[in-house]
């Protein structure tokens, strides 16, 4: 296998000669893709493909996996973060993840946004803790609907104020990267919209990496686009080339549906 060089210039993310095996079974194969910031990258392909495990690479999610084995090398903003020195918890802190799936703690609207904060230190007083709640929910397009029911649980809210809420969580410790694994097939087609306007406003402070098994989500919101197949990555580029003009036949035939 050979090495590829990290560039000079540095994305946001960087991963050369990934592989993920869990047990025997191979399913990461030599993934190399730069990741820029500030943008919006999209991970689109079949079910079983490999999208969500490389995601969880980012963050080391794949950790707490048993029998989950990582190799080769991911870097953010030049750092490996697979480098025996750095702490998971605060990779995490760094690299935000919101689930396929809303899962508001069993908190207040309150206590869920100011969790991270609390258990990384990222505050001293209250009053600190309440401006990066209010922040944080600002972000997340929910701070009108919420600001009157802070102590109101947080299950309480509807499915897409929920998800909402989880990406406010995920941002109250100022990630520099978001990852999204599917954030919005639980959500209805209001929601999704609400969910999918946020995301191209997030793009403006963060680099977002979002799972999508809906082409319209990934042309509509994303600024690259990586293909997945088999564990491998058969193509990475702008969305606008990928949808009309991709380089690869298999990235063709899933756009088109033909995939098969």
């Amino acid at each position: 296998m050979t090495e590829l060089p990290l560039p000079v210039k540095a994305a946001k993310v960087n991963a050369r000669n990934v592989q993920v095996y869990y047990g025997q079974n191979h399913a990461i194969k030599d993934v190399n893709i730069d990741i820029p910031s500030e943008s919006v990258t999209a991970f689109i392909g079949p079910s079983g493909c490999g999208k969500s495990t490389f995601l969880r690479c980012l963050n080391r999610m794949n950790d707490t996996i048993v029998g989950c084995r990582v190799e080769g090398r991911i870097e953010i903003d030049g750092e490996d973060i697979y480098d025996r020195r750095v702490d998971p918890v605060q990779l995490r802190a760094k690299v935000g993840m919101v689930f396929q799936k809303p899962n508001p703690f069993p908190k207040s609207i309150y206590d869920n946004v100011a969790y991270g904060p609390k258990i990384h230190g990222l505050t001293r007083t209250k009053a600190e803790l309440d401006e990066v709640v209010e922040q944080s929910l600002h972000k997340a397009a929910l701070w009108n609907e919420v600001k009157d029911r802070l102590a109101a649980p947080g299950t309480g809210l509807s499915g897409g104020q929920q998800q909402r809420l989880c990406i406010a969580r995920a941002i109250a410790t100022s990630p520099e990267v978001l990852l999204m694994d599917e954030p919005c097939s639980a959500l209805d087609p209001i929601a999704t919209a609400q969910v999918e306007e946020l995301i191209s406003e997030l793009r403006n402070q963060y680099t977002v990496i979002i799972v999508t098994h809906s082409m319209q989500q990934a042309a509509r919101v994303s600024q690259r686009t990586a293909m997945f197949h088999m564990g491998i990555v058969v193509e990475e580029g702008p969305t606008d080339k990928m949808f009309t003009n991709p380089d690869d036949r298999r990235t063709q035939d899933y756009i088109t549906g033909r995939f098969g």
